[in-house]
């Protein structure tokens, strides 16, 4: 166990090392929450095109996925209590930080990787394109490897976080389908009735 964690502080000290100043603010504004807004938008915009007045179902699945994620991402850092590299006595000298900023106190799991790739995946299941997964894919890696430039995640952190967006995404998608299709049904049998 020991071993692993040296291999996730050096991934750590290498990847959060690798800072330029003109990439500090960009790092800054794509960890923040506003660039959610697009996003959401972008993904809202293609739910509707693609499955029509159903939209709203994998909407709410999408929604609860992010409130889910969210919730167990912080049970789980409370639980594990493991220290941000910003507050481990270790290392903290080391880490570079952009604004002074250092999170709260414990960080596994990322909560940013477990929302982002619990949005990318749930959302690229639903829509089913394969050039809107690449791009939500590639912004929720972003956002995921942002929170290693700003040290306040281990490599580890991220991983995890990723992990459990990812198997959220994979249970809310099925019983969501599942729902969906039995909506299409109904509506079917009534315009054949009428």
């Amino acid at each position: 166990m020991q071993t692993l964690e040296n291999i996730d502080r050096e991934l750590f000290l290498f990847f959060n090392s690798a800072h330029t100043e003109w990439l500090d603010p960009l790092m800054w504004f794509l960890s923040g929450r506003i660039i959610w807004l697009p996003v959401v938008v972008l993904i809202v915009f293609f739910l509707v095109r693609k499955i029509g007045k159903s939209f709203w179902i994998a909407f709410i699945a999408i929604a609860l996925c992010y409130l889910l994620t969210e919730q167990l991402s912080v049970l789980i850092k409370d639980t594990v209590q493991r220290y941000r590299p910003t507050h481990n006595t270790e290392i903290s000298l080391l880490v570079h930080t952009v604004n002074n900023y250092r999170g709260a106190l414990y960080g596994f799991v990322s909560s940013h990787a477990a929302n982002s790739f619990g949005l990318a995946l749930l959302s690229t299941l639903f829509i089913r394109k394969w050039w809107v997964a690449l791009a939500l894919f590639i912004w929720a890696f972003i956002v995921s490897y942002s929170r290693i430039y700003l040290g306040v995640h281990y490599p580890a952190d991220v991983a995890a976080g990723a992990a459990l967006g990812i198997m959220m995404a994979t249970l809310i998608y099925f019983p969501s389908v599942y729902f969906m299709n039995k909506m299409n049904s109904r509506k079917d049998k009534i315009k054949t009735e009428a």
